[in-house]
């Protein structure tokens, strides 16, 4: 009986000592977990608070795309415990992108797990809601499906990559679909449209809506001495007479090699339309100049056509411009005709005056088009709008 009751009294011994244990790693748990803090948080009003808890540091601010002017920051305050803090807004319904600067290092929110990468840069990324962006978030509608596909190209020499989405009810069905081919812009790839330009959701939310028609869309990497993205590909050796850089987009030989190798892929291997009146191409940015390039000397490959915050740019000093010989070239519009030239700008956009200057020369050819001017500048913001209004006016 003595040896029960001790061997009863060792256990709850035991059972004490864990429990004072626990209380002590709750009282030493991680700092991480310690002080962790809600970032961002959006409030009712649509103000947004930032939060970093960092004791050492001596000054923060953050950097959000909804500031005026490039680089332009706001310093957070610190608290007695070493928590940063900052309210901005009220901000309209939006994706926005921010980073924070820690003594002059720049580092993402490691309170949000919404991480974006715009070319070389990275940044957090939350959504204020609203019927603005409302196209921009998975809604509870029939959605698409998204491939990364592998194709060969021949005129590159290089084995590509591009991402096709493929509309709701696709894989059971046995309707064949028109094809909209989009183009990102310079410093990007195939990844831009999927991440910052929000396709897929916009896509499905305004086919669910009816006010677009269901579709594929392609979009491959716009760079022709890219195989795909930033380490989806082995490195390509830059050699002497090689196609690299945002000048390589201007050279004409993706648009040779969308022409020649995506497009005959994409009818091979999907219930495409195969007629011109079936197919539309749109970009931005450069991938704007490639969309001019595609209709002006592939006008039979495509009837509609869309230029985003492009056109047609003043000349150097040495006299040189981006885009040559446009009034012979031109004439491919005249003579083989289109549905739809469409041209999207903002008033902001450092390439204001070249899509005002391509749309003084459609006028000039007596060609039709569509302008559509914004406010702001060379932004997401503006490019997921005109894909919002762009893609409901295909192949009607």
């Amino acid at each position: 009986m003595k040896t029960q009751i001790t061997g009863m009294l060792r256990m709850a011994g035991t059972l004490l000592c864990l429990v004072f244990l626990s209380f002590s790693l709750i009282a030493q748990e991680a700092p991480w977990m310690r002080n962790r803090v809600i970032s961002p948080e959006i409030h009712e009003d649509n103000s947004v608070t930032f939060r970093l808890f960092a004791p050492d540091i001596s000054a923060i601010a953050v950097s959000g795309n909804w500031m005026e002017g490039w680089g332009s920051s706001e310093a957070l305050i610190r608290n007695d415990t070493g928590l940063w803090t900052l309210t901005v807004g009220p901000l309209e319904p939006e994706i926005y992108t921010y980073s924070f600067r820690l003594d002059g290092i720049t580092m993402m929110d490691p309170g949000n797990v919404r991480i974006i990468r715009d070319g070389a840069r990275h940044a957090s990324m939350f959504f204020i809601p609203g019927a603005a962006s409302d196209l921009y978030q998975v809604q509870n509608v029939p959605h698409g499906t998204l491939s990364k596909v592998w194709y060969d190209s021949p005129t590159l020499e290089l084995k590509r990559r591009m991402y096709v989405y493929t509309p709701p009810g696709y894989d059971t069905g046995s309707e064949k679909y028109p094809v909209f081919y989009l183009l990102h812009g310079g410093g990007g790839d195939e990844d831009a449209w999927i991440t910052l330009g929000r396709t897929c959701q916009i896509i499905d939310n305004l086919i669910a809506k009816e006010k677009a028609k269901p579709m594929i869309i392609v979009m491959t990497n716009g760079n022709p001495g890219d195989a795909a993205s930033p380490g989806e590909a082995p490195p390509r050796k830059e050699e002497e007479g090689s196609q690299m850089g945002i000048s390589s987009m201007a050279s004409g030989l993706f648009e040779k090699s969308l022409v020649h190798d995506v497009v005959p892929y994409i009818d091979k291997h999907y219930r495409t339309l195969t007629d011109r009146a079936n197919r539309a191409v749109s970009g931005l940015s450069m991938g704007g100049m490639q969309t001019m390039t595609l209709a002006f000397d592939y006008t039979e490959t495509f009837d509609y056509f869309g230029v985003m915050s492009m056109g047609l740019t003043d000349p150097r000093p040495d006299g040189t411009t981006w885009f040559k010989d446009v009034d012979k070239r031109i004439e491919n519009l005249e003579t083989k005709g289109y549905k739809l030239y469409w041209i999207g700008c903002g008033t902001d956009d450092f390439l204001y005056n070249a899509a005002k200057n391509l749309v003084a020369k459609m006028e000039e050819h007596n060609l039709e088009y569509t302008y559509r001017e914004s406010s702001g500048g060379h932004t997401w913001s503006n490019w997921r709008i005109y894909l919002s209004e762009f893609a409901p006016l295909l192949f009607q």
